[in-house]
C-alpha cells in the first residue's frame, strides 16, 4: 500500500516554536516550501484556512504552478461562498491541475474565528448548513443536467455548471471530533481526518465514522495529523523535543495572536488536552506536552525518537485503519527535507499492502 503523505504550506516562515514575523505572503518562501515537500516525497500539502489566513484558491494555485506532481488539500469553510460558486472554483483549478486537488471541509469550532467573517451561527446551526453545502456541491459537480435544491440554507434553480472534475468528482476530506462532524462527515467524506491521538482512540474514532457513513453506503478512509520530531539517537530527538517545547512556551502569548483560535471551543482540541492530562507520553513516544502548551490549538501532537522508531509508531497508525498521515514539523522547510526519510520507512514497511486509492 502506498501510503498517502501530507505535507503543511505556509505563504510566510513560522512555527510556534520559530514564532511568526515578516509579510504575511512571502512567495519566495511559499517556492522553496513547497519544492522540499515535492523533492522529499510528499503527495500533497495542505492549504490551511482560518478567518485570518491568506485567500486558500489563490495560494493553491501558485502551489500548484510552482510545482509538477506535488497535489494540494484545499481547506474551505461552508457557509462564506454559495455551494455552487465553490464546485465551480474548484473544478476550474482541476481543469488547470487535472487529479491534483483536494477538498478539505472545516466546518468551524471556534465562534470568535467565524465571527471575524460576519457568521454568527452556532456550530450546531454550521454543520446542518455543510450537509446542504455538500449536497449542492456534489450535484454540481456530476450534473449534466440542470437541477433544483431545496434545503434550510441553499435553494437552487437550474444549477448546471459547463466546468466538472474529469474524474466525476474531486476527493472530499473532512475533519471534526463532534457528534454533529461525525454524522455530516460520515454521510459525505472521501477521508476523515483525525488529530494524533493514542492508537486507542484513534481506533474509536473510525469505529464512530464507519458507523455514520454505512447507512449511506460510503466507506472512507483516514487520516491522522502529527509532528515527527525524529533524530539521530532517541536521546538526540528527546533533546530537540525540550528545546521546542521552552521555545513553543516562551511564544505562548505571541502565538496565541498568530493564530487567533481558540482550542478549548474546539471537540479536537478538547481530546487532545484530556490526552495531555493524563500523562506526557502515550504509546510508544506520542508526546503531548506541546498540545498542553498551546491550548491544542490544531495539530499539536509530536512523535519523538529516531528516525526507525518514529517511522514505527506511524506505522503502528497504518495497522489500525489509518491510510493518509498528515506530518509537519517546527521547522517547516528543514523538517519537510528531513521527513523524506520517514516517508520512505514506512513506505518500504507497508509496501505489501492493499494499494489506496487516488
Amino acid at each position: 500500500m502506498s501510503v498517502e503523505f501530507i505535507g503543511i504550506a505556509s505563504t510566510a516562515a513560522g512555527s510556534e516554536s520559530q514564532g511568526f514575523a515578516g509579510p504575511a505572503v512571502d512567495p519566495a518562501y511559499l517556492e522553496r516550501l513547497v519544492r522540499t515537500h515535492e523533492d522529499a516525497g510528499f503527495d500533497r500539502v495542505l492549504v490551511a484556512h482560518s478567518s485570518a489566513m491568506p485567500d486558500g484558491f489563490v495560494v493553491a494555485d501558485q502551489i500548484l504552478s510552482r510545482t509538477t506532481t506535488l497535489k494540494v488539500l484545499l481547506a474551505h469553510r461552508p457557509g462564506f461562498v454559495a455551494p455552487t460558486i465553490a464546485a465551480r472554483t474548484y473544478a476550474t483549478l482541476d481543469a488547470f491541475h487535472p487529479g491534483r486537488v483536494a477538498l478539505h471541509v472545516i466546518t468551524g469550532g471556534d465562534d470568535v474565528d467565524q465571527a471575524r467573517d460576519g457568521d454568527l451561527t452556532d456550530k450546531v446551526t454550521r454543520y446542518r448548513r455543510t450537509d446542504e453545502f455538500l449536497d449542492v456541491l456534489r450535484r454540481e459537480w456530476e450534473s449534466a443536467a440542470p437541477f433544483d435544491y431545496d434545503g434550510e440554507f441553499y435553494r437552487v434553480r437550474g444549477g448546471w455548471s459547463s466546468v466538472r472534475p474529469a474524474a466525476g468528482n474531486i476527493p472530499i476530506y473532512f475533519g471534526g471530533a463532534s457528534a454533529d462532524a461525525i454524522r455530516v462527515g460520515g454521510r459525505h467524506a472521501d477521508v476523515y481526518a483525525f488529530w494524533g491521538e493514542p492508537l486507542a482512540g484513534i481506533v474509536e474514532r473510525i469505529g464512530q465514522v464507519r458507523a455514520a457513513a454505512a447507512p449511506h453506503g460510503r466507506d472512507p478512509r483516514f487520516s491522522v495529523s502529527l509532528r515527527p520530531i525524529p533524530a539521530d539517537t532517541e536521546q538526540s530527538a528527546w533533546d530537540r523535543a525540550a528545546d521546542i517545547l521552552e521555545l513553543t512556551q516562551a511564544r505562548a502569548g505571541e502565538l496565541k495572536r498568530a493564530i487567533g483560535i481558540d482550542g478549548a471551543a474546539q471537540v479536537g482540541s478538547q481530546r487532545l488536552l484530556k490526552f495531555a492530562a493524563e500523562g506526557d507520553v502515550h504509546d510508544k513516544r506520542l508526546w503531548t506536552a506541546i498540545a498542553k502548551a498551546t491550548g491544542a490549538a490544531g495539530n499539536s501532537t509530536a512523535l519523538v525518537g529516531s528516525y526507525e522508531q518514529v517511522a514505527e509508531s506511524l506505522v503502528d497508525y497504518v495497522n489500525v485503519g489509518v491510510s493518509t498521515l498528515l506530518i509537519r514539523g517546527f521547522d517547516p522547510v528543514a523538517d519537510a527535507r528531513d521527513y523524506g526519510a520517514l516517508i520512505r520507512l514506512v513506505r518500504d514497511q507497508t509496501a505489501d499492502r492493499e494499494p489506496v486509492p487516488a
